[in-house]
């Protein structure tokens, strides 16, 4: 059984079936919101950040929301391998107080989830450096948050505006989506010393400069699912406003990576399908591949194999319920899944070398 599935646009894939791909062909890599599901790529990205990119020498632009937003950060730390490693370790590891048969309350988990970014980004750690210098002065990387801020009457987080918001935004989004821009705008922390090299004309969006102090924010915010985490307020250097999960108006990134002059597009997903927004899970009409994935490269788990993972699945925030108060069951459950997700970096690297042969095919 194979556990790794190579899906391409028509340029891309013409470009895989006539030269392969090497490391300088990639000019981007986007990281999809999907929390926990994201724990399988983990191996994945220690071999690209960790080995297969880090003899490269040209600008690569790393793309994320939600725990993608951390990923793509953490490639950009100076030991990348070691880095991810310990990501998926906090991933895993992660528990939050709560009163029995209740959920969390967002302002706990908030307040826990941010003090382990400020730990991972904001302390300094090798050569007195902290995470936020390594990212920001990457010879090579350049690291794009992707956030949602409220618009109107979510400008602020409220018991009753947000929820009012939030449906606000399903409704209007299910017959438009850039009608949805109404409630909700995609705000871009972008690293100043590059532009994003695609259009943006999709979606309403705003662009802030990357700093020092504004990336845990941004990527706190990134993370922070409504209801489950509180909004992010008044981020330094952006508009002010409250601030949420940038999955919402970027759920994996289906953006016009087309319009970008030259190179491929890199894009390890738990999935083969790139959805739009998290509002358009529902909506099987948005999930179809278009004109703007034409050189993307997608490398996503078979079905397959995914049902040999504990559970018959990818791990998922459904696991908190499913587990309750078993902390110890969920952890060894998404251990397993994250070390039987080894073959995905194992057979990724054996297709490169070409011992592992792996057809690659459409994006549908």
């Amino acid at each position: 059984m194979r556990a790794l599935a190579i899906h391409a646009g028509p340029r891309a894939l013409a470009h895989l079936r006539e030269r392969g791909l090497q490391p300088q062909d990639v000019r981007a890599i986007p990281a999809a919101a999907g929390g926990p599901k994201g724990l399988v790529l983990s191996p994945l990205d220690r071999f690209v950040f960790g080995e297969w990119l880090a003899a490269s020498t040209h600008t690569v632009h790393l793309l994320g929301a939600s725990i993608g937003a951390w990923r793509m950060a953490t490639g950009c730390l100076d030991r990348p391998a070691d880095a991810f490693a310990q990501m998926a370790q906090d991933y895993i590891h992660q528990e939050y107080e709560h009163a029995p048969g209740k959920p969390p309350k967002a302002k706990h988990v908030s307040e826990v989830f941010g003090a382990k970014l400020a730990e991972r980004f904001l302390r300094p750690a090798q050569d007195d450096r902290t995470g936020a210098e390594q990212v920001l002065s990457h010879p090579r990387y350049r690291l794009h948050v992707f956030t949602s801020r409220g618009r109107h009457i979510m400008r602020r987080e409220g018991r009753l505006t947000t929820p009012l918001g939030y449906l606000g935004a399903f409704a209007t989004n299910a017959v438009s989506r850039k009608a949805m821009g109404g409630w909700l705008e995609r705000v871009i922390f972008s690293d100043p010393r590059d532009p994003l090299p695609l259009h943006l004309h999709d979606y309403r969006t705003h662009t802030v400069p990357l700093s020092a102090a504004n990336l845990q924010p941004s990527i706190l915010a990134s993370c922070s699912i409504p209801f489950w985490l509180q909004a992010v307020r008044d981020i330094p250097g952006a508009p002010r406003g409250a601030y949420w999960d940038g999955g919402i108006t970027d759920y994996h990134l289906h953006l016009n990576y087309a319009s970008m002059h030259e190179g491929l597009v890199l894009y390890p997903h738990f999935q083969k399908t790139v959805i739009p927004g998290w509002l358009d899970k529902a909506l099987r009409h948005r999930h179809r591949a278009t004109e703007h994935l034409d050189n993307v490269v997608v490398l996503s788990p078979e079905p397959e194999w995914i049902a040999t993972l504990p559970n018959g699945k990818l791990p998922d925030r459904n696991d908190f319920k499913h587990y309750g108060d078993d902390v110890a069951g969920r952890v060894a459950a998404w251990t397993r899944a994250v070390a039987e997700s080894q073959r995905l970096r194992d057979e990724f690297a054996g297709w490169l070398a070409g011992s592992v042969r792996i057809e690659p095919r459409p994006l549908g």
